[in-house]
This record gives C-alpha cells, structure tokens and sequence, in this order.
C-alpha cells in the first residue's frame, strides 16, 4: 500500500485552514530531497508557514510539497518531500498531527502541542494561559 501520509498532511492542512488557523509545518532538514535557505535551519529542523498568504504555488503532492515563498524579501522555490515533514499544526494553538520520523511506520500520532522551542515564529496576542514567547522577530516591508 502506499504511503498515508501526503493523504494525512493535505486533510490536516484542509482542516487548519477552514478554521481560520496558520499551518506550519516542522521539517527534517537532513532528509535527502530537502530544499530550504540554509539560513532558517536549527538543529537540523525547520518551521515553514504554509498559509496561502505566505506561500505561493503551493503544492501538497503524494511525494513532496512544494511552494514558493519569501525569505529575506528574497523568493526561493522550497521542496520538502513528504517523508521529510515531521509535524504539520495550527500555530495558534498547537493543535495537529506529528508524523514518525520513519517512513516505514503507518502510523501518526496526534498531538496537542508541538515545542516551542522548534518554532522560530511569535505566538499570536491573546490572555490566555499559554506560555510566552521573547520578542517578535517581523519587520514592516513597504
């Protein structure tokens, strides 16, 4: 049988998106096939925004995912083949799917929150009981 893992990302971000959250997805960057600046790795892994607003060409394949997004003001074309995502989640409250990091086992686990400390993205503003973040790193581009 073929992987259900394309088949999980692609309803999982459906599922983000249509209740009005940010999907991100966690990355292993030292997985062969990888293309993303070098620059935003940190300990091998990557946080990547995926909402539309973000992202350009986005294309949640069976094999890879691919979009075009902006790093620095500068537009690079991001792969990520799809054994490579280890967790796709809303960034508001953490809630989504982690995926094993080997391929060969069927099963996702889900998870209520992915750590903080992967994460290179400010928290949204709210007084609720989540823990929080330092400083905003966004910079207005005119």
């Amino acid at each position: 049988m073929t992987s259900n893992r394309p088949y999980l990302l692609r309803a999982i971000y459906d599922w983000i998106s249509d209740n009005g959250l940010t999907p991100y997805v966690l990355v292993d960057a030292g997985q062969p096939g990888v293309k993303v600046p070098a620059h935003v790795v940190k300990n091998g892994q990557v946080v990547l925004n995926l909402a539309m607003r973000a992202v350009a060409n986005l294309d949640l394949g069976n094999d890879r995912i691919a979009f075009q997004a902006r790093f620095s003001g500068v537009s690079q074309n991001i792969v990520i083949p799809v054994a490579a995502v280890l967790a796709l989640y809303a960034q508001e409250n953490g809630q989504g799917m982690m995926f094993p990091a080997d391929e060969n086992d069927e099963m996702a686990a889900p998870v209520e929150a992915v750590d903080d400390a992967t994460s290179e993205a400010p928290a949204a503003g709210g007084d609720d009981d989540r823990p929080k973040r330092g400083a905003p790193h966004l910079r207005v581009v005119k």
